[in-house]
């Protein structure tokens, strides 16, 4: 998202904020309910953990380090943002297709990890 549209949606959200009136962005989609504050923290965490590993395969690149040590790197900054991906899907089937009344599979579940 250019700098632009993220600018045009804090400055709705403050809009909206300050009038109680909901608007949507034409620029972006949010989320209708709120993430747990322990489900935010932890995939922040793990974002971070990711970008300090790509940052890390920056500098070994660089450096000019040994291929099998920086795709090594490169593949546990990889595990990481699919872990990620894990963690917000789980809760968009859990949240947002629930509210709207789709169901997801048992194959599903188990690959999520619930049974």
């Amino acid at each position: 998202m250019e700098a632009r549209e993220q600018d045009s949606c804090r400055m709705e959200k403050r809009n909206v904020a300050a009038s109680g009136k909901a608007q949507q962005c034409d620029a972006c989609r949010h989320k209708d309910t709120e993430r747990a504050a322990e489900l935010q923290s932890d995939i922040q965490k793990r974002l971070n953990r990711a970008i300090g590993q790509v940052n890390g395969v920056k500098s070994m690149i660089d450096e000019n380090r040994y291929c099998g040590d920086v795709l090594v790197q490169l593949a546990a900054a990889e595990s990481a943002l699919h872990k990620v991906s894990e963690i917000v899907l789980k809760n968009h089937l859990e949240t947002c297709h629930r509210l709207t009344g789709i169901r997801f599979g048992s194959c599903i579940r188990k690959r999520l990890g619930r049974y």
